[in-house]
Parts: C-alpha cells; sequence; structure tokens
C-alpha cells in the first residue's frame, strides 16, 4: 500500500497522509526513492575480535573473580597480571551484545514499593496523621505535636503536643479518637509516613485490635502524605504562628486557638470553599443550596451582569484520593503530580 501510493503521490499534504495512516514520512521517501542498488553491509573491521576472542573476553568476566566487577576493574587487574584480551570499551561492547551491559558492583538493591492508592469518599473513612516539630525558647528544644487528620473533610479529629516522639502518645492519640468518632471496626483507614511512632508495634497492634486497616507511605517518598503535609503548613504559615515559643504551655494554647479556627473558620478551596466542621458533619450541603439560592436571586435581578449563564456555587467534592490510580483519566494528570487529586461532582 506504501508503494502504490508513494507511485500515484499523495492527494494531500505528504505530512498529513502520514500521520492519517500512520507511518513514518521516512518510510515514505524511502519507497517514493528508493534505491537503484541495495546498501552495501559493512564489512567487519580486520581489527576486530574474531568470535572465538569474544568469546573468551566475556568466559573471563564470568569468572566468579570478575562477575561484580567493572570492566575498567577487570582490564586494570589483567594488566597487573601480564595479561591483555582487548581494551576496556571492547569489553562494553562485548556485555552489551550478551545482554549484559547493568550494574555488575555486589551492592545493596533495594525492592520497589508501590504507591499506595487511598480513595476516600465520605468522611471517617481515611485519616492521615504525622508528627512535627514546633521550636521552643532555646536552641535544640522542641515539642512535637500530633495531629491526626480526616483526609475527605480535612477536618482534624485529634491533636496532642508533647516533649518527645513516642509509640505510646501516639498509640494513646489515635484510641482516644477513634472512641471519640465512634469508628466500627472494619470502617477507617489509617494513613502515616515511615517515622519511628508510624511503625511501631504497639500502634500496629492497637490498629489491628480495634480493626482499623494501616497503610504506610513509600520510603523516601514525601508527598504520598499530602494532606497532613498541607495542614503542617497552614499552621506554620499563618501570621500568628510564632518564629519560637516560649514554653511548652505557650505551645500548647496556641495549638488549642488554632485547631477550631483551622475545623470551623478556614474553608478549603478542595472543599468547595467550605469549612473541614461542615464537610465532616454534614452541614455543607444544607449551605450549598443556600449559596445556590442567594446566587439565583442575584441572577434574577440583574441577569445582564451574567454573560454566560447563571452562576453556581464551587461543587463539593464526592472523592478524594492519596495517589489517584493511573485508569481516572483526567484527573490522573493533575494527582499524578502532587500525588493527591480531588474528583469533585455537583451533589
Amino acid at each position: 500500500m506504501i508503494r502504490a501510493i508513494a507511485e500515484r503521490g499523495p492527494a494531500v499534504g505528504t505530512r498529513a497522509l502520514c500521520a492519517a495512516l500512520p507511518f513514518p514520512r521516512a518510510t515514505y521517501y524511502r519507497h517514493r526513492h528508493p534505491r537503484a542498488e541495495p546498501v552495501p553491509r559493512r564489512r567487519r573491521p580486520a581489527r576486530a575480535l574474531t568470535p572465538s576472542e569474544r568469546h573468551q573476553v566475556l568466559a573471563v568476566l564470568h569468572e566468579p573473580r570478575f562477575a561484580d566487577r567493572a570492566p575498567g576493574q577487570v582490564y586494570a587487574t589483567l594488566l597487573d597480571e601480564g595479561t591483555y584480551h582487548c581494551s576496556e570499551r571492547t569489553m562494553y561492547r562485548v556485555l552489551d551484545e550478551a545482554g549484559e551491559s547493568r550494574e555488575r558492583r555486589d551492592q545493596l538493591r533495594h525492592r520497589r514499593y508501590a504507591a499506595p492508592e487511598l480513595l476516600a469518599t465520605a468522611p471517617n473513612q481515611l485519616w492521615s496523621w504525622d508528627i512535627t516539630k514546633l521550636r521552643g525558647p532555646a536552641k535544640w528544644t522542641s515539642y512535637y505535636l500530633y495531629v491526626l487528620l480526616d483526609v475527605f473533610s480535612r477536618y482534624v479529629v485529634g491533636w496532642l503536643l508533647a516533649h518527645r516522639e513516642a509509640a505510646s502518645l501516639a498509640q494513646r492519640l489515635i484510641a482516644a479518637t477513634v472512641a471519640r468518632e465512634a469508628i466500627a471496626p472494619g470502617q477507617l483507614t489509617v494513613h502515616a509516613d515511615r517515622g519511628a511512632a508510624m511503625i511501631s508495634k504497639p500502634v500496629a497492634f492497637l490498629l489491628a485490635d480495634l480493626g482499623i486497616t494501616k497503610t504506610h507511605s513509600r520510603p523516601h517518598v514525601s508527598n504520598d502524605n499530602p494532606f497532613s503535609e498541607a495542614q503542617f503548613k497552614t499552621l506554620k504559615y499563618h501570621p500568628s504562628f510564632p518564629d519560637r515559643f516560649g514554653s511548652f504551655e505557650h505551645g500548647r494554647a496556641h495549638c488549642a486557638d488554632f485547631v477550631p479556627w483551622y475545623n470551623t473558620e478556614h474553608r478549603h478551596a478542595g472543599l468547595g470553599w467550605h469549612t473541614p466542621h461542615d464537610v465532616h458533619h454534614g452541614l455543607a450541603v444544607a449551605r450549598q443550596a443556600q449559596r445556590a439560592r442567594v446566587l439565583a436571586a442575584a441572577y434574577a435581578a440583574t441577569p445582564e451582569r451574567f454573560v454566560r449563564h447563571q452562576p453556581q456555587p464551587p461543587a463539593l467534592p464526592t472523592a478524594v484520593w492519596i495517589n489517584p490510580p493511573k485508569l481516572l483519566g483526567p484527573a490522573e494528570d493533575e494527582g499524578s503530580v502532587n500525588s493527591f487529586a480531588l474528583v469533585s461532582q455537583t451533589r
């Protein structure tokens, strides 16, 4: 088919034709202007190794003492022993032809961890938690803030300020928060990174006893726990956040003021500009309807000010992902960059 089209010539442009079929333009031109004679095969250089010599070089590279050595080290060792087979570059070529041009050194190989793919469609289905340091009054002094966050509503369901990072404190916080939120067995997944308290046995045993599924971020991947990190940024970039806390009591008082403000006053773009409190406790739907009525009244009063259509309030989220799977389509491009995505639809 390509030869027939090339002999007649295209009725449209060559680029458009090749894009529609599709096949490379180089293939079209090769059939359009065939060579009179086939290109002769390149002769084997006289200085190239013979097949038996190449086999001998490969056998040397396979010796137990050289199995985990780079070709440069093999080359130098053989020279010190008074032996020369070929150059270092030729050793690389021989290995490449044998499909063995890979890491040869004997070193620790880390396993590949799958990205956690977690979905929340309602409050109290998925929590994330983390610990951050708050600087104390003097250098090298810090206080540790534990925060449990509902991923769907961004609601801080529990927090604790302590002098140290300890699994026992995390265990106490999680148990008290689960009881207060009346979490049933099998209802909740708790996600965290791989800090010492997060992967500790006391916390793991507690979650197992409560019927809670636990997941962890991949090692050395900072954006597998994005919602907790975003909440800490909101805390530390707030105008009232000090450079240092004068005392432990100062830090606890600040957190006691910040958390209610964050839950009840701070509005999130990802929540349709609702507060975490309204989304977590099911009040956002009523507020959404009220907003729609206000906008409808404004449109009825002055429709000429709205060029395209009647305005609608921002949509509420229906699903929140940590690392959305690749099959999500349009949402995956946004989520693959930030490691989390909101799939929002109008309720």
